[in-house]
């Protein structure tokens, strides 16, 4: 009996500590603070609706159609750049045209020479040429596209010949044109009363202000005798400073 009641006791014992070791909670030996372990994860949709959506949004954007466009300067001597809506859109050469294709729409389209300015606003259309030419115009409002000087008139005065020279600045700085010019001419020489063969120059200099013209009269003098006789004058150089 006594032993009975002493296996009886030493189970009740060993039933009391198996029970007590699967009740216990585990511990984080490393810091001494319970994780608790998450076995489910909640499930989102989120970056799958933004991905079908901009896939969506992609397939229904549709091309825009385009238009061809050509500017032209028609042998303007000067290749000019060519501006649409005040940005650059390429070079226009007096030989080959500026070819565009763009957008259909409204296009303000312009080219300059110094501070002279061209302009025309075009529609381009799918399937249809557009052409501006701003060759007339350029002829008509810059004539000359660089710094020059011309001879506009001559005429006898006394014993030389004036001569009327209109100095040209188109550019958009001040510079200083020099012209040198010369004439040939014939007389009777007053001693020897031998008709005689002579030539006459003269050379100037101004300063002319951006985008203007001046006219100055320079005089070439006669040798001395009479019944002069003279050929056109002519400019022999140019030269811009």
């Amino acid at each position: 009996m006594k032993i009975i009641a002493l296996l009886a006791l030493f189970i009740a014992i060993g039933c009391i500590l198996a029970t007590g070791c699967v009740a216990q909670i585990k511990k984080d030996t490393g810091n001494g603070t319970v994780t608790p372990t998450s076995t489910f994860a909640p499930f989102t949709n989120q970056s799958i609706l933004t991905n079908t959506t901009n896939a969506t949004n992609a397939t229904n954007v549709t091309p825009k159609l385009k238009g061809p466009l050509r500017v032209s300067i028609s042998g303007y001597p000067l290749a000019l750049n060519v501006t649409l809506n005040n940005a650059t859109a390429g070079t226009a050469t007096p030989t080959v045209p500026l070819d565009l294709m763009l957008d259909e729409g409204n296009y303000a389209v312009s080219v300059c020479v110094g501070w002279v300015c061209e302009n025309e606003t075009v529609v381009t259309k799918f399937g249809k040429q557009t052409t501006v030419d701003f060759g007339d115009r350029l002829r008509r409002d810059v004539e000359f596209p660089a710094p020059t000087a011309r001879i506009l008139e001559f005429y006898k005065n006394g014993d030389s010949v004036a001569v009327n020279i209109e100095y040209i600045n188109p550019d958009t700085k001040s510079h200083t044109i020099t012209a040198e010019v010369s004439m040939g001419y014939t007389y009777i020489d007053e001693r020897s009363n031998q008709k005689m063969g002579a030539s006459a120059q003269g050379k100037e200099s101004y300063e002319v202000s951006t985008s203007t013209r001046i006219t100055r009269t320079m005089y070439l003098n006669f040798g001395s005798g009479y019944s002069y006789n003279f050929d056109t004058p002519v400019i022999q150089a140019i030269t811009v400073k």
